[in-house]
């Protein structure tokens, strides 16, 4: 993906930025430099594990979510009614959890933490529908597609919905808070909003899906906790984090082989 490349850019003209987010393409690995952009397609611990791993000899994802996965090993997890599963690193560990409360029946909630136990991600099916976040325009923020990759995912259409992408977006504060995962809705067509959804609107009668380190991702307020979402101090720190490092390389991999059963 093309775009603004250092933060002493980001005073351009609105409408130059929008102009180029919409124009701007995404490379073949779903990475790149930051660009303000509208979103993609809008445009010409609690329980223990109760779920199942296996070592997987090949990969589901496509070339574009492993080219940069950097993990030598990796296995399956299927929950344990299998509807649903996903690779992730050989020594990374996932748990099935107690689904959240309002959760359709036969929901799960599965948690995925490093090979030190450092939470990661949250899958989480059966979702009910939530009415999007609204707020004054004036409190709208800017916020980036760094990285955005359309992955098979069941879902529902409608307006405001896109193809589901598994996507890394940035929202600009105080700082530049930053998030991944799939989605297929919305953020602002005009690159600003109030908050980023995580979340993919699933067929009828089965409920919304996410697979995300944090759900919702919005300007955090300073005395607010960032963490799981990300946090940098410039655009250029957001593109490094997708570009340079294995964490995200392997997160998008593992993110882009989630299977959903219909």
């Amino acid at each position: 993906m093309t775009g603004i490349t250092a933060s002493g850019r980001i005073g351009i003209a609105a409408v130059v930025l929008l102009t180029a987010g919409l124009m701007a393409g995404c490379s073949s690995d779903g990475k790149g430099a930051p660009a303000w952009t509208a979103e993609p397609g809008t445009s010409p611990g609690t329980s223990a594990a109760s779920g199942s791993a296996s070592p997987s000899a090949s990969a589901s994802a496509g070339a574009s979510a492993t080219a940069g996965a950097t993990a030598a090993a990796w296995k399956v997890f299927t929950d344990p009614a299998k509807t649903a599963s996903f690779e992730l690193p050989q020594d990374w560990i996932a748990q099935s959890v107690e689904p959240d409360k309002g959760t359709l029946p036969g929901a799960v909630k599965i948690e995925v933490k490093d090979a030190e136990g450092s939470y990661l991600a949250t899958l989480q099916t059966g979702l009910p529908d939530t009415a999007a976040v609204k707020c004054a325009v004036s409190a709208r923020k800017s916020y980036v597609v760094v990285s955005s990759v359309p992955v098979e995912l069941p879902h529902s259409g409608g307006q405001g919905t896109i193809d589901p992408h598994v996507v890394f977006r940035v929202i600009q504060g105080y700082r530049y808070f930053g998030s991944f995962g799939i989605t297929n809705l919305v953020g602002g067509a005009d690159s600003k909003a109030c908050q980023l959804q995580n979340v993919v609107q699933g067929l009828a009668g089965k409920g919304n899906y996410s697979f995300s380190d944090v759900r919702s991702l919005k300007a955090f307020a300073p005395d607010e906790k960032v963490a799981p979402a990300k946090a940098f101090d410039t655009l250029d720190q957001a593109a490094g984090y997708v570009n340079e490092g294995s964490e995200f390389a392997n997160v998008q991999r593992m993110l882009m082989s989630l299977k959903i059963k219909n």
